[in-house]
């Protein structure tokens, strides 16, 4: 069993704690993911998640990480996940200066203008590969994956998302509005800390 980074499995364990927090309704929500991921294994298929918001830069990218995470954490075997936008812009620095503040070993390289990140979250498994793309990449998958639209515009701006399995709206507010606030820190860290929570709760739920 792959074990997590230290400060990443106390912070996890942070996050189930405050699983009575998530509403009824989003909880509903989650639980769409958590049966895409049960039928894939049930099927014996991999479960291929693209997490979706319009610049794949903030939210998309939490949600891949933590998806991961939680599938780690709890054993769900085969479950791979990836981001993608509407447009390619790039991993925005503030939310992985997030991810660094909870625990993950970030290393990157690439052009400056949408630099790839190696996000490490366990000395024994490979480091997810982060960097600003359009969910048809092809770095992504093409076909029978889960579409997990993470923001409001993408989510209307595709009614359909074409090769995706299934598709699940799971919105979450952008930190993007605190950006250069004296909140912006405090507004990244609570969009993380939502993520992560939802994200575990959800792979809690496949068994």
């Amino acid at each position: 069993m792959v074990m997590l980074f230290e400060k990443i499995n106390q912070y996890v364990a942070e996050r189930q704690a405050e699983f009575d927090m998530i509403p009824g309704e989003r909880q509903a929500e989650l639980n769409e993911l958590a049966k895409f991921v049960a039928a894939c294994q049930n099927r014996g298929t991999p479960a291929q998640l693209i997490f979706i918001c319009t610049h794949n830069s903030r939210r998309s990218h939490l949600s891949q990480i933590w998806a991961q995470v939680a599938a780690t954490h709890y054993d769900v075997q085969s479950v791979e996940t990836f981001s993608g936008g509407t447009e390619a812009t790039a991993f925005n620095p503030r939310a992985v200066a997030a991810v660094r503040r909870v625990g993950f070993t970030i290393d990157n390289d690439g052009p400056a203008e949408n630099p790839r990140y190696a996000v490490h979250y366990s000395d024994s498994a490979d480091p997810m590969i982060c960097f600003s793309k359009t969910y048809d990449d092809e770095h992504n998958p093409q076909s029978e994956f889960g579409a997990i639209m993470t923001c409001s515009s993408a989510d209307e701006a595709c009614p359909v998302v074409f090769g995706a399995a299934s598709r699940i709206a799971i919105r979450y507010e952008d930190p993007k509005a605190y950006d250069d606030t004296d909140l912006e820190t405090e507004k990244y860290d609570e969009r993380c800390r939502q993520i992560a929570r939802e994200m575990l709760y959800a792979f809690s739920l496949v068994g």
